[in-house]
């Protein structure tokens, strides 16, 4: 938390005020992503294997800093940031629509990590008990990308430009708001697990038939 305040918040905070004036509202608000660009990466990287939650992070950074990038101007870059948490909103419902709700595989990625059977954690994670679940969880991440792009579009229409700085601030409140749900629903499925071990029970007994 306290390296995503410092990279998130406090070091676009920092260089959007103190540069806007020299090299105008466009340019600083590239400048500003720059820290949380690094900081991403780093993340990705200390993962040390590519997987679904790598690429997710590595894809949404590069796109992400695209349409900065192609935006062209300061109001531009803040519409597009709008835009661009609706379509990710949508796309996490999707994969609840293809019944492959990208949050499962989240899951998958760290349980594979700390050194789980991939394949006997997706038959277990597929369980109904539990799958229910994870739909859930992408539902709270549909709910974050919608907040953020709802408040900056009030704010954009509100206060123009000026809206950067204020919605960097409220993008991480929400941001750790939802986030401190999504956790409590992954810890709230390992209870589950813990407290059912014939969920185990079945997923080995299919395993032996199938054997």
């Amino acid at each position: 938390m306290v390296l995503d305040l410092i990279c998130y918040v406090v070091f676009p905070l920092a260089v959007w005020n103190l540069s806007r004036d020299y090299i105008g509202d466009y340019y600083a608000m590239l400048l500003s992503s720059i820290p949380g660009i690094i900081y991403t990466i780093y993340r990705f990287i200390a993962l040390k294997k590519v997987n679904i939650f790598g690429i997710y992070m590595i894809s949404t950074l590069i796109v992400g800093t695209l349409i900065d990038v192609l935006a062209g101007s300061a109001i531009q870059l803040l519409w597009n940031n709008v835009i661009y948490a609706y379509v990710l909103a949508l796309l996490f419902l999707f994969t609840i629509v293809i019944k492959k709700p990208i949050a499962l595989y989240f899951a998958l990625d760290f349980s594979e990590l700390q050194g789980y059977n991939r394949d006997f954690t997706r038959r277990l994670f597929h369980k109904k008990k539990l799958f229910h679940l994870f739909n859930w969880i992408v539902v709270a991440f549909a709910i974050q990308d919608l907040l953020l792009a709802t408040i900056k579009y009030w704010l954009i229409i509100k206060y123009g430009v000026e809206a950067f700085d204020k919605g960097i601030i409220l993008r991480q409140i929400i941001n750790w708001g939802i986030t401190f749900v999504i956790i409590g629903g992954f810890f709230y499925i390992g209870k589950i697990i813990n407290e059912n071990p014939e969920l185990i029970k079945e997923v080995q007994e299919d395993i032996k038939k199938e054997v």
